[in-house]
């Protein structure tokens, strides 16, 4: 897995990070947009702004992912962030945007599709912001000029995790668990059944979401998250694959309870797993929106965003693949390959819809 493989370094630096968020969580004060703020910086210039999806900083997965990029960039080249996360009810997404570009913060990045309609109202109105949105296109430029999409090949990804599964199931029997339904889980669902497929059309792929479209609730409930899993090894999967942010903690604790085994995603969750939960986490689907986020901040430092326009991060870029942390899937790695390669070749296109 030449491409998909995150290096080792790159890996403990991701797992360093995202462990400092983690903490970090724990001591960052509330302010009056029902944000958390937080700095991480050095002597630069870059006043960079950070709105979290739900979940927040700590959730060892999309957000977390985001920290990392962030704080690789104040590392290379300077600067402070500003983190806000949305309130309960995620009712003033728009309100942290403004926030943050009233406040000078430049450039500011949305996490998560959930900004698509506010970030469409707010960035016009802050025209010499520059603004990033992560999983949410803007290649039309309909959110306006100075907003640039940062999008994922997710269903590639997944597709190797689907072929991982296949390739080590021994009940033919895999689960999928989505953390709400919408076109973007549906690109991990769609990925993780076609590449289980590839190896065994016969096989069986459960999916469950945890909430349906318009209701966010399904990325921070774990004990949801575990009662879907524990369900679906009961009846007879082996392995479950989470896209579910912050419920994936509960697949996880389901996994070892059932002593059957796991799938994580966004970033190498092996890596920040408590001991029990490394032992049933066979691999992980990467995500790099630390990497993302790091090179976009790079970018707008060097004077090089273009603006109303996506750049997509795919297997050919290193921006999805498969985590090796644990050894769990060293031996089927050469027909994971043959797979990888197939995509790139152009001889595999993976759907992006069930």
């Amino acid at each position: 897995m030449r491409r998909a493989r995150m290096t080792k370094a790159a890996a403990l630096l991701l797992a360093g990070s995202l462990a400092l968020a983690a903490c970090a969580s724990d001591e960052e004060s509330s302010n009056s947009s029902g944000g958390s703020g937080g700095s991480g910086g050095s002597d630069g210039d870059l006043k960079i702004g950070l709105a979290f999806d739900t979940g927040g900083r700590g959730d060892q997965s999309f957000n977390d992912s985001a920290v990392a990029g962030v704080e690789a960039a104040i590392e290379e080249l300077g600067g402070e962030v500003q983190e806000l996360s949305p309130n309960d009810d995620a009712s003033n997404r728009g309100e942290l945007l403004t926030q943050l570009a009233e406040a000078g913060y430049n450039p500011v990045i949305a996490v998560g599709f959930n900004y698509d309609e506010v970030i469409a109202e707010v960035a016009p109105q802050f025209p010499d912001t520059t603004f990033a949105q992560v999983d949410g296109s803007n290649a039309d430029g309909a959110k306006g000029d100075n907003v640039t999409g940062l999008l994922f090949a997710e269903e590639q990804g997944s597709f190797l995790a689907g072929v991982a599964a296949a390739l080590k199931t021994e009940t033919d029997n895999v689960g999928f668990v989505g953390g709400v339904e919408s076109p973007l889980i549906e690109k991990f669902q769609a990925g993780f059944a076609a590449g289980a497929e590839a190896v065994n059309p016969d096989v069986e792929v459960q999916v469950q979401y945890l909430s349906p479209a318009g209701d966010f609730s399904g990325f921070g409930d774990p004990q949801k998250g575990k009662l879907v899993a524990q369900g679906m090894y009961q009846n007879g999967a082996d392995i479950v694959f989470h896209a579910a942010g912050g419920s994936g903690e509960g697949v996880f604790e389901a996994a070892v309870e059932a002593g059957k085994r796991a799938i994580g995603v966004d970033s190498d969750q092996y890596l920040t797993a408590p001991a029990d939960q490394q032992a049933v986490i066979m691999t992980s689907m990467l995500k790099r929106v630390d990497n993302a986020v790091q090179a976009f901040i790079k970018a707008y430092a060097e004077g090089e965003v273009e603006g109303a326009t996506d750049v997509t991060n795919d297997l050919s870029t290193g921006g999805v693949g498969l985590a090796d942390s644990g050894g769990y899937i060293d031996d089927i790695a050469d027909q994971i390959e043959e797979f990888e390669q197939k995509i790139l070749d152009g001889e595999i296109t993976v759907p992006t819809t069930p």
